[in-house]
């Protein structure tokens, strides 16, 4: 059947969004950030925003997100999306302005100003990818990474009292008086990808009503840096992941 007849009987189960550009993908297989591209991509064509949309592409394996979803795009130094995007939040109030960090960029050298624009209720979201590792530069241990878990840096498993704990920069940002919807989602099979979708959306939506900061955290996989495939490194996530970073909303006011 061809394509034009599927979507004359109104059967077409899923079509690419126009946004997102033909451009190979440079993740591994088995990556979370191609599916949450693809969610940010839909939500702001639905919502109509295409030309609204900024969004702050971080350092780190999704620093290329620009070149894949077609929208305005600045780029910031390791750390500092939400200081970019609250100035341009504050120049350009109209627009739909927001973040795109991994756990490093957001959790690590950029929890400052993580903190402090979420604490002063900037009208932005910042999406944070939680792999629990910094995939791109060698499999090192990220602040999210867990007890136990084997990094390049900490090859016998992270040791609390030699590396500290697993930063849960989620339920943090949840006490700051100025954030409005704080959430912790996954993408690894079609019913979280949708409860993520949501999620984002809603965040987009909050932001974009003036009722303060938005959080949305994504727990994802690294195949790479975990040296499993995809299907185990899924079945890790789901084992040893979520019972520590919980999933579901934790704040939505």
């Amino acid at each position: 059947m061809e394509k034009s007849e599927i979507i004359n009987k109104g059967t077409l189960v899923y079509q690419k969004p126009t946004l997102m550009n033909d451009t190979p993908m440079h993740y591994c297989p088995g990556c979370s950030h191609g599916v949450v591209h693809k969610l940010i991509a839909e939500i702001i064509e639905e919502m109509g925003m295409e030309d609204k949309a900024i969004g702050i592409s971080p350092v780190g394996c999704g620093v290329f997100i620009y070149k894949y979803i077609d929208i305005d795009w600045q780029e910031a130094a390791h750390g500092r999306a939400p200081a970019l995007a609250t100035a341009i939040k504050r120049l350009l109030p109209d627009r739909l302005v927001f973040t795109y960090q991994g756990d490093g960029d957001c959790a690590g050298i950029g929890t400052n100003e993580t903190i402090h624009s979420l604490n002063r209720g900037e009208n932005i979201t910042i999406i944070y990818i939680n792999n629990a590792i910094y995939g791109m530069t060698g499999g090192q241990m990220a602040p999210t990474t867990l007890l136990g878990q084997k990094t390049a840096t900490c090859p016998y498993g992270r040791e609390a009292q030699l590396n500290g704990f697993p930063l849960k920069l989620t339920e943090m940002v949840a006490q700051l008086e100025g954030t409005s919807y704080v959430t912790r989602q996954s993408v690894h099979n079609v019913a979280a990808i949708r409860k993520a979708k949501r999620a984002l959306r809603h965040a987009f939506e909050v932001s974009m009503q003036g009722k303060g900061s938005c959080f949305v955290e994504i727990v994802s996989t690294c195949s790479s840096g975990w040296k499993l495939p995809p299907e185990k490194a899924n079945k890790w996530m789901e084992e040893n992941m979520f019972p520590y970073y919980k999933i579901g909303d934790l704040k939505d006011e």
